[in-house]
């Protein structure tokens, strides 16, 4: 039996169908990604997540979970939470009446710090174990992807505030992850959609879109690569490149926790050195590369959940043929994120002291 997970699928309802279950129960299946679609209120999605869990406790169930317009559970008593930007702002803005010049920025992590817990708090008390946050990606003003997602333009206030959100998180017992390295945030088109370029080399891309993963190496529990090529550095988008991830990240950072590809499903996602390639290659080559977890996004509404089935069946018989090797030390990263603490019920949660604070400090 593979002694790593590396698969984060997802599943196409409120509740666990006969086949999810199969697929989730499968030894080389690590974990589960959850979206709007499997939100209805915040008894069901228990519901969900308890039935993941007595599928495999170690599961891992995860959501982009970010605040602003990326946070997949609003109602229900779920707080909106702010975008990454109103931080920032916050940093930014002038001293209030009677506050020092330091005053606005303090104020902003504290807000920061708060809003972590809170995100974390609310999702554990419904069963989620990770959201896949902070955005660390600089806001250069181009990129409507990006946008209010992040924190700001500035490298040492983007590191300062997303380390204040993550020692909220920590509060919660929830770990947290990085994303998208080495940045997103410098060019304009959407890997949604298309394949962005970013034409920098590597220094420069170091000291500036990529400075917050290297002052939060050791504080970063997971990181996520962007879906973008840097052609001065490598021909192959980030989450494919053995130098940006082993070079780069691993020995030159000295970061030492799990790496997630972003979703496989995306369009700059399954484009490697000008191909189109399928889920199996494309996951395949993210884990030679040095990553950890792929995500295989949006494939349970697909025929029936096919394309799950076949990087499955592909990924199985590649560890048969020895073309690719389960790796125990990416199976350790991926169960360190699973939380070690007893979360705090709904109902104890609202009444805590620390998450009405923290609810107060929110800006």
């Amino acid at each position: 039996m593979p002694i790593h997970a590396p698969l984060i699928i997802d599943v196409a309802g409120l509740e666990l169908t006969d086949a999810d279950r199969q697929r989730l129960a499968h030894p080389l299946v690590g974990g589960i990604i959850l979206f709007g679609r499997n939100w209805k209120d915040r008894a069901q999605l228990t519901r969900l997540c308890h039935a993941v869990k007595a599928v495999r406790p170690d599961l891992l169930i995860a959501v982009d979970h970010e605040g602003g317009r990326v946070q997949r559970f609003r109602s229900d008593g779920f707080t909106h939470l702010p975008s990454m930007a109103a931080f920032g702002q916050m940093w930014l803005s002038a001293p209030k009446k009677g506050e020092g010049e330091g005053g606005p920025a303090m104020r902003a992590c504290n807000a920061a710090t708060a809003a972590g817990y809170v995100l974390g708090a609310e999702l554990r008390a419904c069963g989620v174990d990770l959201s896949f946050t902070p955005v660390l990606d600089l806001d250069h003003g181009d990129s409507a992807v990006i946008g209010d997602r992040s924190f700001g333009r500035d490298p040492r206030m983007v590191a300062v505030l997303a380390q204040a959100l993550m020692h909220g998180l920590r509060q919660s017992g929830m770990g947290n992850c990085g994303k998208h390295f080495p940045g997103h945030g410098f060019v304009k088109a959407d890997s949604h959609l298309a394949i962005p370029v970013d034409l920098r080399g590597l220094l420069a891309i170091l000291a500036d879109d990529a400075a917050p993963y290297g002052w939060l190496s050791s504080s970063l529990d997971a990181v996520m690569p962007a879906h973008v090529i840097y052609p001065k550095v490598d021909a192959r988008p980030a989450g494919f490149s053995p130098r940006w991830l082993q070079e780069v990240l691993r020995q030159r950072l000295g970061f030492t926790g799990a790496i997630f590809s972003d979703d496989l499903s995306m369009a700059a996602a399954r484009q490697i050195e000008g191909r189109q390639v399928g889920f199996d290659e494309a996951a395949l080559a993210a884990l030679d590369a040095g990553g950890d977890l792929v995500l295989l996004c949006n494939q349970s509404v697909v025929d029936g959940g096919a394309p799950i089935d076949d990087a499955i069946e592909d990924l199985s018989q590649a560890c048969l043929t020895g073309a690719w090797r389960p790796n125990l030390a990416s199976e350790e990263r991926r169960r360190a994120l699973l939380p070690q603490t007893e979360a705090t019920d709904w109902d104890r949660l609202m009444v805590c002291a620390r998450y009405m604070q923290a609810l107060a400090r929110l800006p």
